[in-house]
């Protein structure tokens, strides 16, 4: 966790695109920057926004929303803000596209009524290497490339991007992310941005919410020390009976660490 103030967080810091975006109207402007076409009406499903628990074994940082496009097409989104992990960004949004289904429809409702859904990660990194601003993903057919229709499609948006053919709205919005002030948004062209800067300006004069994130921080601080501790004794073990040649690996092998703790007892430290 970083030392930031709460009144010196970005958009891209997950607490603040997080809460901002528990707002409707917030949540509404930053689709229709990404998604380029007017949103009607949102509805944050405040139930998987920001939840944490006092001993740290639960924490989000995503948001779930529920969207009425143009035409009346109702919509589910899923937005989170990625700063690492970029090798897990793909079993994270199959992981998230079956928790939206898995909600969706009431014991022996069918399977028509599945609404479209898309899974939004907005990068500080370039996902896949090839300097896009997006990269949009459809279920297709291998061997003759046709849409499965399946109304599913995760976007990877991409700050650091500087290729691609989109809206300059989006452009200007990732920018934003990066630098969301007053000088960022005084070079910016975009009426939603504004708009956005402006809502983002009000919530950092929050005391609820600053109180929030203070709370979260030293609940990470904690977390943070005793994973520490965990991990020392971790290693230690492993030396004792003779594996300290594998310790180097842990940080690089996820499935390596959990056999690890769970040979050793550390199971619950993850």
């Amino acid at each position: 966790m970083t030392e930031k103030k709460f009144e010196e967080l970005n958009l891209k810091d997950a607490f603040l695109f997080s809460a901002a975006l528990q707002d409707p109207e917030t949540c509404r402007l930053v689709l229709e920057l990404i998604l380029d076409e007017p949103v009607e009406k949102v509805n944050v499903r405040t139930e998987h926004a920001l939840l944490y628990s006092s001993d740290f074994r639960s924490v989000r940082l995503d948001v779930y929303a529920d969207a009425r496009v143009e035409g009346g097409l109702q919509m589910g989104y899923d937005l989170e803000m990625q700063n690492d992990g970029k090798h897990l960004l793909p079993k994270r949004a199959r992981f998230y596209q079956a928790e939206i289904d898995a909600g969706a429809l009431r014991p022996g409702e069918d399977t028509e009524l599945l609404r479209p859904s898309y899974i939004i990660f907005i990068c500080t990194f370039d996902p896949f290497d090839r300097n896009a601003y997006r990269y949009t993903f459809e279920e297709r057919c291998l061997e003759w490339g046709f849409p499965l229709r399946d109304g599913t499609r995760k976007i990877f948006l991409n700050t650091k991007g500087t290729t691609g053919d989109v809206p300059q709205a989006l452009i200007e919005f990732l920018q934003y992310v990066e630098h969301s002030s007053d000088a960022c948004v005084s070079g910016l062209q975009d009426k939603r941005v504004h708009k956005l800067h402006g809502q983002i300006s009000t919530l950092k004069k929050s005391r609820e919410w600053r109180g929030q994130y203070m709370l979260l921080e030293e609940l990470l601080r904690k977390n943070e020390a005793k994973c520490e501790a965990d991990m020392l004794d971790l290693v230690t073990k492993m030396i004792e009976n003779g594996e300290g040649h594998m310790v180097p690996k842990l940080k690089e092998n996820a499935e390596m660490l959990a056999r690890m703790r769970e040979k050793y007892g550390k199971g619950q430290s993850q």
